[in-house]
């Protein structure tokens, strides 16, 4: 296996090590920090995804803090929706925040909710709660759901009232556009009035549209092979193999990669940049773990997040965060906050010497959130658990 950096571009094969240092280095985690700051976040990515646990933090800010190190939570924030963002909400690999450039790439999934005609949500009159929504949205400009009237009927939270059912499916369609949360809650406005009429005009049909979204996804991820490529923007493998041929990405083999894989233009730039020293967790939803096959085939590790798993059932814990050190993933963290500690409940170790790597990555973690103290609860090998303590006290 070559352990040096290439100096030349690669030829039709890449190692795994070069597969891994590649990936790595598209997605913010290897080599300089983003010189962009919070601003290149989206960018860069070409998608955050957004999720409603808040553990550590929530997982669009641990995105950022794995990047950028301890940058201010609040300006991740304003990166993804401040006054000077240049992003916007939709479904992509899940819901996230996009970059704005990509509104006219969605227009096909647009469409295609827009036939299928319906979301699980049912609405009881659409034409009437729709119309309510749009006409209070002109009139009174951006609106939370419970601006426009209530997101909950009263019950549990997937208890939809029938304004916030219309307000998403008009978001389905493009009729409505996210590009503003407050408190974490969606801020509803126009399309017509929100988007840049020079996206907004710019029609493109959906063989455009995917060979746009492929692009994106081969930029973001480096190295990929047509399912990874899929599973980036939530599109069909069928439907990247029938243009992934048409884009500026490379047909390569990856040593050990059954399929097929494709390099983005420029990515091997990835194989020059030097490693960045600082091991850091990772969210669940980090974009570089969407995809867990890929995940096996990048670092050779099988995981699982056990946020939805009955308590009983879980192995590792409710929100186990994988520990990225330069290339190696080297344990997981269960982590939770109580007061100003930060309580790592349970710590799996995937190489004893990685504890002291570990207890750094703790450490940074809990000044980044405020907590003034880290313990570890419960180690897994326990031979692990005395090494870890100590340095974690260090």
């Amino acid at each position: 296996m070559r352990t040096t950096p290439r100096t030349a571009p690669v030829g039709d094969s890449l190692s795994a090590r070069e597969a891994t240092r590649i990936a790595l280095s598209s997605q913010g985690l290897r080599g300089p920090r983003l010189a962009g700051g919070p601003g290149e976040l989206v960018h860069r990515l070409r998608g955050v995804q957004l999720d409603t646990i808040s553990v550590l933090a929530r997982s669009h800010e641990l995105i950022g803090y794995a990047r950028l190190g301890s940058v201010p939570r609040k300006k991740i924030e304003e990166a993804y929706w401040g006054s000077a963002s240049e992003t916007f909400e939709y479904w992509s690999h899940a819901a996230c925040v996009l970059p704005l450039e990509l509104w006219p790439a969605f227009a096909a999934k647009r469409r295609a909710r827009a036939a299928r005609g319906f979301r699980w949500h049912q609405l009881q009159d659409r034409e009437r709660s729709c119309a309510d929504v749009i006409s209070r949205l002109r009139d009174l400009g951006p609106l939370t759901s419970r601006e426009l009237g209530g997101a909950k009927r009263g019950g549990a939270w997937w208890d939809w009232s029938e304004i916030k059912i219309a307000a998403e499916w008009l978001l389905d369609v493009g009729t409505v556009v996210c590009r503003e949360r407050r408190g974490f809650e969606r801020v509803y406005d126009l399309a017509e009035r929100a988007i840049p009429a020079s996206l907004r005009e710019r029609e493109l049909d959906d063989q455009t549209c995917a060979r746009e979204l492929v692009e994106s996804a081969g930029r973001a991820m480096g190295i990929a092979t047509a399912s990874d490529l899929a599973a980036y923007h939530g599109l069909r493998t069928i439907t990247v193999r029938s243009v992934v041929a048409t884009t500026s990405l490379r047909p390569v083999r990856v040593e050990g990669w059954r399929d097929q894989a494709y390099l983005a233009k420029d990515a091997e730039a990835g194989l020059r940049a030097g490693l960045r020293g600082r091991t850091v967790l990772l969210s669940p939803f980090d974009s570089l773990l969407w995809d867990r096959a890929r995940l096996e085939r990048l670092f050779g590790v099988t995981y699982r997040l056990e946020a939805y798993v009955p308590a009983h059932k879980r192995v590792v814990g409710y929100f186990a965060m994988p520990v990225l050190s330069k290339e190696r993933l080297v344990g997981l963290v269960d982590p939770k906050r109580v007061g100003a500690t930060l309580h790592a409940r349970h710590v799996v170790v995937d190489d004893a010497r990685a504890a002291g790597l570990i207890a750094s990555a703790l450490r940074q973690a809990a000044a980044w959130v405020g907590c003034e103290h880290a313990v570890v609860d419960r180690v897994t090998p326990t031979s692990s658990a005395d090494a870890l303590r100590a340095e974690l006290i260090e």
